[in-house]
């Protein structure tokens, strides 16, 4: 018998095609963003190991008619070891812009006993950041390295632990998805019962049977899921783009050739839906037996 005619085994309407329908669309929604917070989460983590990763800064907590020495001290020590690239010595009015979003711009510098800040940029090879600590110490007691790492490592492990959970969160979609096509799938065998019956006796084999359903269950989380997939990629690209203050939220989305990759979404669907609906047939027919 043609594909056509096996195909009118199975319900072309009713619940369990709305239902196909829509859980595929819904999961390959779902599976856009979340591959979207995948990818974010991996440019973020990126991005904060990369501006952190050779940058360090020096604080000098030194009283008022010491500071000036031992800044120079400072800078006079970075420009003797190896490894550092760039050095700059922040001003009051630099101070001031990283402390406005907290105090406002009004912050009264001079009254407050701020340390002074020495940002440090080393080259590709790096410096030795024991061997500075010692020459500072040396040189001037009052100033505090600081290499970021402390810093560095809690964003980037809570940035690749964020990647982690979204793919989870994409597992967990397919195989949600697999269980809902596997209930509409045993739902529509079940009200075929007498249809599956009458089939049997006029010669038709479980495994041509089991194709017709496979086949239609599959076209319809295929087209169920494109519909989804295309929802999704248009919500994310409406999403704002990303800002000079770089939010997370605002950096949610895909780039360049990651737009392709939720195209690989319907196809996938459609794989999930022929094993499970396959397995459910086969399963159900047996029982029908």
């Amino acid at each position: 018998m043609s594909a056509p005619a096996a195909d009118r085994v199975v319900p072309p309407t009713g619940f369990t095609a709305r239902l196909t329908g829509f859980s595929a669309a819904a999961m390959a929604f779902l599976a856009v963003f979340a591959l979207a917070l995948a990818l974010a989460s991996g440019r973020l983590a990126d991005r904060w190991q990369a501006s952190l990763a050779q940058s360090a800064t020096i604080r000098i907590s030194a009283p008022p008619g010491q500071q000036e020495a031992q800044t120079a001290a400072v800078l006079e020590v970075l420009r003797t070891t190896p490894g550092v690239a760039a050095v700059r010595s922040l001003t009051d009015d630099d101070t001031r812009a990283l402390l406005a979003p907290w105090f406002g711009p009004d912050l009264p510098l001079e009254t407050l006993p701020l340390p002074r800040i020495v940002e440090v940029v080393e080259d590709a090879g790096g410096f030795d950041a024991e061997g500075l600590r010692l020459r500072l110490a040396a040189e001037a007691p009052a100033a505090f390295l600081d290499t970021h790492t402390r810093w560095r490592r809690p964003l980037v492990a809570a940035a690749d632990r964020l990647r982690l959970l979204a793919l989870l969160a994409v597992g967990l979609i397919g195989t949600a998805t697999a269980a809902m096509i596997t209930l509409a799938a045993q739902a529509a065998l079940a009200a075929n019962a007498q249809v599956i019956r009458v089939l049997r006796l006029v010669g038709a084999r479980d495994a041509w049977i089991a194709r017709a359903f496979v086949r239609r269950f599959t076209r319809r989380a295929f087209l169920g899921a494109a519909v989804g997939t295309a929802a999704g990629m248009a919500a994310v690209a409406a999403l704002p783009e990303a800002d000079a203050a770089g939010a997370f939220l605002t950096g949610l989305g895909f780039q360049g050739a990651h737009w392709l990759m939720p195209l690989a979404v319907p196809p996938l669907a459609a794989v999930v839906a022929w094993a499970a609906t396959r397995a459910a047939a086969f399963r159900e027919l047996r029982r029908l037996t």
